[in-house]
């Protein structure tokens, strides 16, 4: 069978991760039945409770998962929970209650109208609409009585294919049963990709012609290429087993310091989004942390932590990684991540809105907080902690967060580059703060235009693409003026090849998801210096980012 749409049994989407993968076809089981209009036998205040009570267990499960899974799943989750429990949806759902509707449908209809709002505003709140429809079928589930829409089980070793996953199974897939997952729906910093590349899932998402896979068919999962081949030929099965084994010879390799293959050092370090991922970093060759994402605290509360809380959480991550450098980001609220206490719910466009630091020095005391929290858990502790502002537009925004962090105790202050205004202005900014780090997920929305969470627009959507390297290329190029080091903190750190064209830009850390060390680590070693400069040059003079991995690739087996 050949799919609609594609070449020769090939579909192509957005890989994530290095990975590759063969087997049959499992598909993601449709939702229940939507709930029909129907008035209730029961009193109002009866079917108002049910809701209610349907509500919580569903937000109490997705907080368990969460807790199990721990990490950026775990913020996800989390996030998915103040969803669940918005009151505004919940007075949605006691008005159609009132009205004598029975729960399922009033649950049913209120999400679905709150999704649809959220999809009007376009965006981030609008790729969140996914996560509430999610939430609703949990919730009516729950109410008929029937198990939550889940992944299936075969009995078998398969693919998973899915229209889009949410983030509540994406987060537990059992990696013994699951070789490999495919979406037609989705973009490269959709949640489900997110999650997937923080577990190491070989993944191709927004594979349009993917709900054509029939079940059982044998398909090809190749993420390196970002394609999806079905029906392969025997002599592409046995490439793909290769390819299997070699990923795993690499994955058991001893580890070692990141270097090229000069010796010239290259710090690998770990994205964590809570502390419970420290040990498993560790084991995996972390040297360090180059992000620590402090959202994890604040996104189930509708206040901010105290400065005891904070600092307990901060010393269990620190203690983890004595004498190495951890970078803290301070929080990062707005857009996709809105918080009650800090930022406006009613803004257009959160994404060009109040958010990072614009939010935090607008509500100074949060900020003030969390600093005055950092710097007790590293005095408690023999980390090396360096605290980075996020989002920073302006050379201004760049010089109060440094002399607020400075000012608070800690001794090492910078930011992170997001946005073209801060590359282009980074030796300015690099002149006042101690280090930057690059976001190339943000960056690369900001630079193309194209929201880092939708699928319409995934193809530009990537780190690759020249102008977003050049942009990088600047920022390298202020940290060797300013003697300043520059660090690359988002996803295109755990590309392989794009890792060796970033240290070639003047990148001197790369830090990356865990399970995305050991083939960085390797590949580097393939590399030295000169050449990893000489694949830059060759990726900068291209119009394009498939161009410029043709380039890069040419120029490193010369």
């Amino acid at each position: 069978m050949t799919p609609a749409g594609s070449s020769a049994g090939m579909l192509i989407g957005t890989g994530i991760g290095q990975g590759v993968a063969h087997g049959p076809v499992a598909r993601m089981a449709p939702p229940p039945a939507a709930p029909v209009a129907e008035k209730s036998t029961l009193a109002p205040e009866k079917e108002r409770e049910r809701a209610a009570e349907a509500v919580s267990a569903v937000a109490a499960d997705l907080a368990a998962r969460g807790e199990k899974a721990g990490g950026e799943a775990q913020e996800v989750l989390e996030a998915q929970v103040m969803m669940a429990q918005d009151p505004s949806l919940a007075e949605a759902v006691e008005a159609k209650t009132a009205e004598g509707s029975r729960a399922e449908w009033a649950v049913h209809s209120a999400f679905e109208e709150f999704a649809e709002m959220l999809k009007g505003l376009g965006g981030y709140l609008g790729e969140r609409a996914a996560d509430l429809n999610d939430v609703s079928q949990r919730v009516v589930a729950h109410l008929r009585g029937l198990p939550a829409p889940g992944v299936p089980d075969p009995g078998r070793p398969f693919v998973l294919v899915a229209r889009d996953l949410a983030p509540a199974d994406t987060a537990l897939l059992d990696l013994d049963k699951v070789l490999a997952l495919v979406t037609v729906e989705g973009g490269p910093t959709s949640h489900t990709a997110i999650l997937a590349r923080g577990a190491g899932i070989t993944a191709v998402v927004g594979a349009r012609g993917a709900e054509t896979l029939a079940e059982g068919q044998d398909i090809i999962v190749d993420a390196a290429s970002s394609h999806v081949i079905a029906d392969p030929t025997a002599e592409q099965r046995a490439e793909v087993q290769r390819r299997i084994e070699q990923r795993a010879a690499v994955q058991s390799a001893p580890v070692t310091p990141g270097a090229l293959a000069d010796g010239t050092a290259v710090p690998l370090l770990a994205n964590l989004g809570s502390p419970e991922g420290a040990e498993n970093a560790v084991q995996l060759g972390a040297e360090g942390v180059g992000l620590f994402r402090t959202e994890f605290l604040f996104l189930s509360s509708d206040r901010a932590p105290s400065v005891d809380e904070q600092a307990k959480a901060y010393t269990q991550l620190l203690e983890a990684f004595p004498g190495k450098k951890v970078v803290v980001r301070v929080l990062d609220a707005g857009a996709d991540k809105p918080l009650p206490f800090l930022t406006n719910d009613e803004e257009e466009n959160p994404a060009l809105g109040l958010r990072g630091i614009r939010a935090l020095l607008a509500k100074q005391e949060v900020l003030e907080d969390q600093l005055t929290a950092l710097a007790q858990a590293e005095a408690a502790t023999e980390a090396d902690v360096w605290v980075m502002a996020p989002m920073v537009s302006t050379v201004e925004e760049a010089e109060q967060f440094t002399e607020l962090a400075l000012a608070h105790g800690l001794k090492t202050a910078g930011v992170m580059v997001e946005v073209p205004s801060s590359a282009l202005l980074a030796e300015p900014i690099l002149q006042r703060t101690g280090f930057a780090s690059i976001g190339t997920n943000d960056l690369t929305q900001y630079a193309m235009a194209a929201d880092r969470l939708l699928g319409s627009v995934a193809s530009l959507q990537d780190p690759w693409h020249p102008a977003v390297l050049r942009l990088i290329r600047e920022v390298g190029a202020a940290g060797r003026s300013a003697s300043k080091p520059v660090g690359v903190c988002g996803e295109a750190a755990a590309d392989p090849l794009l890792a060796v064209v970033l240290v070639g830009l003047g990148v001197n850390t790369l830090s990356m998801a865990p399970a995305a060390l050991a083939e960085v680590r390797y590949e580097l070693s393939q590399h030295t210096a000169d050449s990893a400069r000489a694949a830059a040059e060759a990726a900068l003079g291209t119009t394009s980012a498939a161009a410029a991995r043709a380039a890069v690739r040419e120029a490193l087996t010369q």
